[in-house]
């Protein structure tokens, strides 16, 4: 028999947990002797709850895997709402551990006392308290599932003081071998033949490539057809922005060089496209139809209703069309690449101005002067973020961190530091 704040630790170490960032009180202590004894997991102490939420969402946004975050009851869980709402609204997976009074017998009355569960419900995928020890593997590995699984996002477990101090047997629960579904062979053949019909098609790459580094195959099948392609501002850096065939990152939502682009293509691609973004593009009844392909089905609203859809692993789907796909003698891509140089000279114009305080064209361009190709830039919100996303060339996924989901203040520096 052990403790219970023992397996949780040990449910920790199964999923492979290398950190916890957070503040700690009372309410937790036994959690924390626990970690304590732990070989595997440290302990990052931060000065505020939501920089700890901020540094495990990143965590989770460069690994896949889940990072977690840790409070105590009341004014603790409260710090870690607008972390829980970034992480939800931004796909990265993360779990906040909060701890809560005894459940089974207080002298406390309702002090410090929050509904904490129903408060992160609408921003978490999970949310669960454990009342008994021997539930605490199940409920950890069903947290880290949902937390990882398409679209990632934040859970939530709080533990209270009584439950932590149980006596139980319960062990990890081994996560299982699980692979996405791939697409359907005739809905890859559609994608296939509007492509090929297509005269001036062009790619979007959305924020679901980002998650699942799909850069690779994207790259093939942009070297081998010659489509050119946009990225959103979470899409920026799956595929080398320097390439040739890159138009342009759609950092506004119209009126820019890239939708003068996007207007000329009649077809468009769009690639792990999330609705929490700013559009990329408007579409319009009548005008230029679109493939959309993603791990889940589209979410149609007035200016999103595409004509094919292409449901599924997205890097399997990519490399499907990819291998089936015929290089066409009707393709012309003169009039985007055209856009593209224009495109490109107004975004040199600004890099040498002198004027002073600096312009941001200029700030913009001498940083990615002097960083290198896997430098990493970490940004708060803010019009100064629209011009890292459309100047800014990114050489790798995830070397812009900017937040185009919640956009919230504040989570620059913390990522940062969790970065670094």
């Amino acid at each position: 028999m052990m403790k219970a704040s023992d397996p949780v630790v040990r449910c920790l170490e199964n999923e492979g947990v290398e950190y916890i960032f957070g503040i700690p009180g009372e309410e937790n202590l036994d959690l924390l002797e626990s970690l304590r004894r732990s070989s595997q997991i440290k302990l990052i102490l931060t000065r505020h709850e939501q920089s700890a939420g901020f540094m495990a969402a990143t965590y989770g946004r460069f690994t896949g895997k889940t990072g977690v975050c840790l409070s105590t009851l009341g004014p603790g869980a409260t710090n870690l709402v607008t972390a829980g709402a970034y992480a939800y609204l931004g796909g990265m997976p993360m779990l906040m551990l909060t701890g809560q009074k005894p459940i089974k017998k207080s002298k406390q009355g309702r002090f410090q006392i929050l509904d904490v569960c129903r408060m992160m419900a609408p921003l978490t995928k999970y949310t669960h308290q454990f009342a008994s020890a021997d539930n605490i593997p199940s409920r950890i590995r069903e947290a880290f599932r949902l937390a990882e699984e398409e679209k990632p996002g934040s859970v939530h477990l709080e533990l209270p003081e009584d439950i932590a101090d149980e006596h139980t047997e319960s062990l990890p629960v081994p996560p299982s071998l699980s692979r996405r579904p791939v697409a359907e062979a005739k809905a890859i053949a559609a994608a296939v033949s509007k492509l090929e019909n297509a005269r001036s098609p062009v790619l979007v790459l959305g924020a679901g490539t980002n998650r699942k580094m799909t850069a690779r195959v994207l790259r093939q099948l942009i070297e081998k057809t010659g489509i050119p392609f946009v990225t959103t501002q979470l899409g920026k850096g799956v595929v080398d922005e320097r390439h040739p065939r890159f138009l342009g990152n759609a950092a506004l939502s119209a009126g820019d060089f890239v939708h003068r682009a996007l207007e000329s293509a009649d077809l468009i691609v769009n690639i792990g496209h999330d609705v929490i973004e700013k559009p990329p593009f408007f579409m319009t009844r009548g005008g230029t139809e679109v493939i959309h392909i993603n791990f889940r089905s589209a979410e149609v609203d007035p200016v999103y209703f595409p004509q094919v859809e292409v449901v599924g692993d997205i890097a399997n789907a990519i490399w499907e069309i990819k291998e089936r796909i015929e290089v066409q003698p009707t393709w012309d891509f003169d009039r985007l690449l055209h856009i593209r140089e224009a495109n490109e000279a107004h975004v040199a114009e600004g890099a040498t101005d002198d004027r002073f305080p600096v312009y941001p064209q200029r700030l913009v361009a001498d940083l990615r002067n002097v960083l290198p190709s896997d430098g990493i830039v970490a940004l708060d919100n803010g019009i100064y973020k629209i011009w890292f996303a459309r100047n800014y060339k990114a050489y790798m996924p995830n070397t812009v961190l900017l937040d185009n989901a919640l956009a919230t203040m504040g989570a620059g520096l913390p990522s940062a530091m969790a970065a670094r």
